[in-house]
């Protein structure tokens, strides 16, 4: 920077410029605040058919992100320019200040153009017969200190200026089209994050020169980066696509076999690292769209550490896939990965998918910590990148070839647990460890994939054995959010009334299917607790929904009840008799086994239910006015559903049974049914209490025992019409 241009400089316009951008933010703050509250929440729960269930909801959705993204990024550039121009000013105040203190030492300060000036004192016109023989009013030392004060005054401004300068266009190049989510409170804070990623990115380039102390301090700051847009496009693009996956590989090969304190590091490393690449994908910079399209170009690269002695190391789709177990990836490049990977892992078909992706290609360990495989299917770190991103994992289910030829490859591969947290991600639209403010409704797409789901698990010829491949859980999950649908499926046409749900398509599921998927399901401890809390909250949620708004129903209140109650019976008969025709083992450990399931899924619901989400849509919350009496009466976790749940995590004693918890000893059949029966009472006499309903307790209690009785004779029937059952 000049020196005349920071003396003489009129920050005015700049000034007029924080005062324009002020005044946008306040204008868009108030634009973000209408459309979250009101265009998107109304889009919510609206109830959406044909095309605009998918079309309209989607385009108001990413509507409203687009006024909270325009929002930051506003409010980011004003605080950026308005941090600038204080710092400008206030060295324009040391700089005058400088200048005039030389002055007054006889010391003149010359602007001598592009950047440079120079320091001189005034000449004295008797220096010829001075005998000392000084030219000068001043000396040397004097020249020289105001020189570098003024250097340093004009190093920091131009400092300032330029990396405002460069975070600015860095910050508007994130986004093509629309605005970035990069939120900065100051110029300072957004220079420091981009000089960190410089500084990273030249650390990765020379891995080798890196001790385990350089790794813990390299960690440290992507830890605290990881989800700066700025700092992630930075790191990734000066590294390079090639440059990271050899990164990779290089710190994979030389701390292979890392225990203790190192192995932790290593873990910790790689989950920051797929953060930091999560975050750098959804970057528009043209910089990053090549990193993008260069990092897939590498996929069939044979990746290798230096100093290795084996020619073969691992695949580039092997090690990408390494680094995408964290974070949510950007739904477009997942697309485009996703493709490639499938192309590539079709040519073994079902059953030799090995000869794809091991075939030599084993020299490295990709994935540090037990239990996470080797990172040699590049499949299983594909599937947990789209279980982090619901609108990626739709797009690589919705062709049925592909979803029936990828459940049939775990029968000889390890990614059943994988490919379940992605196909859990896709049907119920939340991502894996996600909190949202509510789970959105289940779309068209959605709910055919789950069809489909359950078509390949009621499949007689073995779709049950999918169930044991690591899946049983999510499958669990999957009944619990789909639980109107099936509700749906079981009471037949005309029973919407009584089973509401925002689905799009209510009715998609087949009875048949739903009774063989749940039946399957049941025999996995983690699938069973999942149905058996889904039943319980769903309950829990039409009572409150019914019970706050009798116009839901053109009937009487006695109806209601027996139909939910009904429906309880079925699906928890199911349940019950699925577990006795298999004839499960009732050791002390397999009691266990089963029970310690039923405290971690009901941790897994609790917390879902105190984030005031539906876990797709489990919790059901009606638009209209029921949907406002709902939400006035507490919310979720202090609804019926939350007390539902609260009371198979304490292991709430059944009436009048000694040391019987409900569901506790889920293998006996008689107790399995009282467990269902005791349970849907309370919640109907939580509900009665919880919306003031005076309705005789005995009466009830009757009413509900007789309609969950009756559903648990029909799912008998319903079983045996559906599938060969055991004598």
């Amino acid at each position: 920077m000049d020196l005349d241009a920071l003396r003489h400089g009129d920050f005015s316009k700049l000034g007029e410029a924080v005062t324009d951008w002020e005044q946008m933010t306040t204008k868009l703050a108030d634009l973000q605040k209408d459309a979250e509250s009101n265009l998107k929440a109304k889009a919510d729960t609206a109830r959406w058919a044909g095309v605009n269930a998918t079309v309209s909801r989607e385009f108001i959705t990413k509507t409203a992100a687009e006024f909270a993204d325009a929002y930051t990024q506003a409010d980011s550039i004003t605080k950026i320019l308005s941090d600038t121009r204080g710092e400008l000013i206030s060295y324009r105040t040391q700089l005058n200040a400088a200048i005039t203190r030389g002055a007054q030492q006889n010391l003149r300060v010359i602007d001598t153009g592009e950047g440079t000036f120079t320091v001189t004192g005034n000449t004295r016109p008797d220096w010829a017969s001075d005998p000392s023989g000084k030219t000068g009013a001043t000396d040397q030392k004097a020249v020289d200190a105001l020189r570098d004060e003024i250097q340093g005054i004009l190093t920091k401004a131009t400092q300032s200026d330029n990396s405002a300068a460069k975070v600015l266009r860095l910050l508007v190049d994130q986004a093509k089209y629309g605005f970035a989510d990069a939120s900065y409170a100051n110029r300072d804070e957004a220079a420091k994050a981009v000089a960190a990623a410089e500084k990273l990115a030249k650390m990765a380039k020379n891995p080798a020169d890196m001790s385990l102390d350089d790794i813990k301090d390299f960690n440290r700051t992507m830890e605290t980066y990881s989800g700066d847009s700025l700092f992630a496009e930075q790191f990734a693009t000066r590294l390079g696509a090639k440059g990271t996956l050899q990164f990779w590989t290089e710190m994979t090969s030389a701390h292979a076999g890392a225990r203790g304190s190192e192995l932790e590091t290593m873990k910790s490393l790689q989950n920051n690292l797929s953060l930091t690449l999560a975050t750098a994908s959804f970057s528009d910079s043209e910089a990053m769209q090549h990193w993008k399209q260069n990092l897939i170009a590498e996929r069939n690269t044979n990746f290798r550490a230096t100093d290795s002695f084996n020619p073969i190391g691992a695949l580039g789709s092997q090690v990408i896939s390494s680094l995408m177990r964290q974070g949510q990836y950007d739904t477009e490049f997942l697309d485009d990965y996703r493709k490639t990977l499938f192309k590539a892992d079709k040519v073994g078909g079902e059953n030799n998918t090995d000869a794809v992706w091991v075939k030599g290609y084993d020299a490295l360990d990709l994935v540090f910590g037990d239990g996470n495989g080797n990172g040699r299917d590049p499949l299983e770190g594909l599937f947990e990148g789209l279980s982090h991103n619901p609108e990626a994992a739709v797009h690589a289910f919705e062709s049925k070839s592909h979803l029936d030829r990828l459940l049939a490859t775990t029968a000889y591969t390890d990614r059943g647990p994988s490919l379940g947290h992605a196909l859990e991600a896709a049907v119920t639209g939340v991502g894996l460890g996600d909190s949202m403010n509510a789970a959105p409704p289940h779309s068209e797409a959605q709910v055919q994939i789950m069809a489909n789901i359950m078509e390949a698990v009621a499949q007689p010829d073995g779709g049950a054995d999918l169930v044991g491949r690591g899946m049983g859980e999510s499958f669990g999950h999957m009944a619990a959010s789909y639980m109107p649908e099936i509700s749906r499926a079981f009471g037949g046409p005309n029973s919407e009334a009584i089973f509401l749900s925002p689905s799009d398509d209510p009715d998609g599921l087949l009875r048949s299917d739903a009774a063989r998927f749940l039946s399957a399901t049941s025999l996995d401890p983690s699938g069973r607790a999942g149905i058996i809390y889904g039943e319980s909250i769903y309950t829990g949620s039409l009572l409150d929904a019914h019970l706050s708004d009798p116009s839901l129903f053109d009937g009487s209140r006695d109806l209601v009840l027996h139909g939910i109650g009904r429906n309880a019976g079925i699906i928890e008969g199911i349940v019950g008799r699925s577990i006795a025709d298999a004839d499960i083992d009732k050791s002390v450990e397999a009691e266990k086994a089963y029970n310690d399931s039923l405290e971690d899924q009901g941790n897994f619901f609790n917390t879902v239910l105190s984030a005031g989400i539906g876990y797709g849509t489990a919790i059901l919350a009606p638009s209209g006015p029921a949907g406002a009496a709902y939400a006035g009466g507490g919310g979720f976790i202090t609804g019926v559903a939350g007390m539902a749940v609260g009371r198979l995590l304490e292991g709430r004693e059944l009436d009048g049974a000694l040391d019987e918890a409900v569901y506790r000893s889920g293998q006996d059949l008689s107790r399995a049914q009282d467990s269902v029966n005791q349970q849907t009472q309370w919640s109907v006499q939580d509900a009665l209490k919880r919306h003031h309903v005076n309705l005789p307790t005995d009466g009830t209690n009757t009413l509900i025992g007789n309609a969950v009785n009756e559903g648990w004779e029909s799912s008998d029937d319903i079983l045996g019409s559906n599938k060969k059952r055991s004598n």
